[in-house]
């Protein structure tokens, strides 16, 4: 009898074991009920500094296009100015996107946040895009002016019949302390940070409207930290990549001992040191509140924007085991829009938002070029 019962007894428990189990593993949620929940749309469509593939980066004309085409987030990278300002550029420097060598030539090496914003203003911000591009350059995108954040928030709400999401990067946020406090009081007194009605919520093409309206961005795990304290309500993206002060690579080679043809090709052969390393980030990203990463991708046709492939199919699958989204960036070619959703992600970061969205059967009313137009472009 007591043998018996203590079998029965191990039976019962194992059964109830598995049956928590099977209950527990049902009760996470997917990708795509992370993404309702959280009204983020899945797959995203992230405009990445606007529609910078067919206008001039980060300035009103690639964002206005991005929001009229129908993206679902403006993405941009965030800094500060000499007085406090908060604005869009990615380079450190003003040299590659303005005209600062001819305006301030002493100063055209200096960093962009040794100027003030009246000074940043008077720069041209599109005519570079016109010179580099010539079979995508448009008169009126000289003279075209660096925006600052409230520019882009006045951008992202002018459009009734679509708002899309900002989703913002902190850029070298240890050059600007106290920047991550400096946006939440901005998106604060803008409205961006107010609670939503359950109503507006269920909208899924109300991006602007619903919970994830913004999505913050940084590859620095203190911003990250920084982020989450101010602001732990706003879903966070962990940036991630293979390098110095990112995922610890297998190999410690250089580009220049590496014997690699371009810096693409160097980037694609990278790979982080082991499974353990990536998965130590990806956990990382969770324990600081991250609703997910965005992690690079190698690109079919190489280039500047192809790095190390952090979105292997099993990569993917160990982000979406602890709950968490992948964003992908950049991606621009229908062949790797293909090959990454195989890959198993939730969103893409792209130049080229109308191709994205084409790719993703939701193609915009107009085309680029009408677009374009109806803005004075």
């Amino acid at each position: 009898m007591p043998a018996t019962f203590t079998k029965n007894a191990l039976l019962l428990s194992l059964l109830l074991s598995f049956g928590l189990g099977q209950a527990q593993a049902a009760s996470e949620p997917g990708p795509t009920a992370l993404a309702t929940r959280l009204s983020i749309p899945h797959p995203a469509v992230i405009a990445h500094r606007g529609a910078s593939f067919d206008a001039p980066e980060s300035t009103a004309a690639a964002y206005k296009l991005a929001r009229d085409l129908g993206a679902d987030y403006l993405e941009m990278d965030l800094q500060r100015s000499k007085d406090g300002v908060l604005f869009a550029l990615h380079d450190n420097n003003l040299q590659r996107t303005t005209d600062v060598a001819s305006k301030f030539p002493e100063r055209k090496d200096s960093p962009a946040n040794a100027f003030t914003m009246a000074e940043l203003k008077t720069l041209d911000a599109g005519s570079w895009f016109n010179a580099a591009y010539p079979d995508r350059a448009r008169p009126a995108f000289a003279g075209l002016k660096i925006l600052t954040l409230d520019e882009i928030i006045d951008i992202a709400e002018g459009n009734p019949l679509h708002k899309p999401g900002l989703y913002i990067e902190t850029k070298e946020p240890k050059q600007f302390p106290g920047i991550e406090h400096d946006l939440k009081e901005q998106l604060q007194s803008r409205g961006w940070l107010s609670p939503v009605g359950s109503q507006t919520a269920k909208n899924e093409q109300a991006v602007g409207q619903g919970p994830g309206k913004v999505i913050l961005q940084t590859f620095e795990k203190s911003s990250l930290e920084l982020l989450q304290k101010e602001m732990p309500q706003v879903p966070k993206i962990l940036l991630l990549w293979v390098g110095e002060g990112s995922i610890e690579p297998k190999s410690k080679m250089t580009f220049a001992e590496s014997g690699a043809k371009d810096k693409a090709a160097y980037y694609a052969a990278q790979q982080p040191k082991d499974k353990a390393e990536f998965q130590r980030w990806v956990d990382y990203a969770k324990a600081q509140g991250a609703i997910g990463t965005g992690p690079s991708a190698a690109l079919t046709q190489g280039g500047d924007q192809s790095y190390s492939d952090l979105v292997q199919p099993w990569m993917n699958q160990y982000t979406h085991e602890q709950g968490l989204l992948v964003h992908v960036y950049t991606i621009d070619d229908a062949v790797d829009y293909q090959k990454v959703m195989d890959a198993g992600v939730d969103g893409i970061f792209t130049n080229r938002a109308s191709e994205l969205l084409k790719f993703y059967k939701r193609p915009a009313a107009a085309s680029v070029a009408q677009v374009l137009q109806n803005n004075g472009y």
